[in-house]
């Protein structure tokens, strides 16, 4: 998008919050603030109204940090879509949210959508466990899916034949290398290609590696696979990967990731995070009701944490904790 479209898009935002905010409240001197990005913000006798275009479903945890840095009493968000979503993370907080599904000019109170149930692990799929293992790689379930991880790069996905229905470990970073290593060598021994491709992706995981593209993805899952190596980073006795709250839909994106973890005895939920990340808080309210567990850290490099993370972390219900850790 051009900065023209980009400046008209934003104007138009603009004009649909005013228009909003008039009819449901009849309140007749809206004016919206310049500068929210990915949508709309107006501060109404201290109340702060976001309305959310751009990636709604990530948008919580920046239309709270609006309304907190303008000492808003209270926060509405509006949006189009993704507002059950919204409004099941909006309960984990105790400042005062409400979200609104807009339809056309009318707002309608959002109903909070249940935490997606995760399919479990096929018995047919968890047989490949072992082979995973014995070729140096980290096991991951998420959603029904197992995994193979080196420190936080998937390298291997078992999947179904979408011909035959057999089940087998497909090798590589990505569906498109997956694809494509399957092609080259699908004659070779499975736990003889993986053992090659965990080694050669290894040597570029590790720290003070040269830049590569290798280590450029998942630093989010890089985190958290150098906590499983060393829980007392965290001040935790163990460290395990443990599911999202939602299905991660390809590599590239960078989504945080979840782990539980022990820590004097008591089981913490661990949310790792890395670039400037203004939704994982709101991000770590859905991974602790997935897991159950009310104490949650929220771990990011020290130079993505941010002040605003730690303030949305103390507005949770109960407080989530932002730990800075050093490279």
């Amino acid at each position: 998008m051009t900065d023209a479209a980009a400046a008209q898009r934003s104007s138009l935002l603009s004009m649909k919050l005013v228009a909003l905010v008039r009819d449901h409240t009849g309140t007749a001197d809206v004016r919206p603030a310049e500068g929210f990005g990915g949508g709309a913000a107006a501060l109404v006798d201290g109340a702060a109204w976001v309305l959310l275009d751009a990636q709604p479903e990530r948008g919580l945890g920046a239309a709270l940090a609006w309304a907190l840095r303008r000492d808003a009493t209270s926060l509405h968000v509006l949006a189009e879509r993704a507002t059950g979503h919204l409004a099941r993370r909006a309960v984990g907080f105790a400042f005062p949210i409400s979200v609104w599904h807009v339809e056309g000019r009318t707002l309608l109170p959002a109903i909070a959508e249940p935490v997606p149930t995760a399919p479990s692990l096929a018995p047919a799929h968890r047989e490949w466990w072992h082979t995973i293992v014995e070729a140096g790689a980290l096991p991951v379930v998420e959603h029904g899916v197992l995994a193979g991880e080196v420190e936080g790069l998937e390298v291997c996905r078992v999947v179904d034949d979408a011909d035959t229905g057999a089940v087998r470990l497909e090798v590589g970073v990505g569906a498109h290398d997956r694809e494509t290593f399957q092609l080259l060598h699908g004659d070779r021994p499975t736990a003889e290609s993986l053992a090659d491709v965990v080694r050669s992706v290894a040597a570029h995981r590790q720290p003070g590696a040269a830049r590569h593209p290798l280590n450029l993805l998942a630093q989010e899952r890089a985190l958290r696979a150098q906590l499983v190596a060393n829980p007392s980073l965290i001040g935790a006795s163990d460290v395990r990967p443990a599911e999202p709250p939602t299905a991660r839909q390809n590599l590239k994106d960078a989504v945080p990731c979840v782990a539980t973890a022990v820590v004097d005895g008591a089981p913490v939920v661990v949310v790792c995070s890395s670039g400037v990340d203004i939704d994982v808080v709101p991000f770590a309210v859905d991974a602790r009701a997935v897991l159950g567990i009310a104490e949650c850290r929220v771990v990011v490099p020290s130079r993505d944490a941010l002040d605003i993370q730690v303030r949305l972390g103390a507005v949770a219900q109960p407080p989530i904790t932002i730990v800075a850790l050093n490279p």
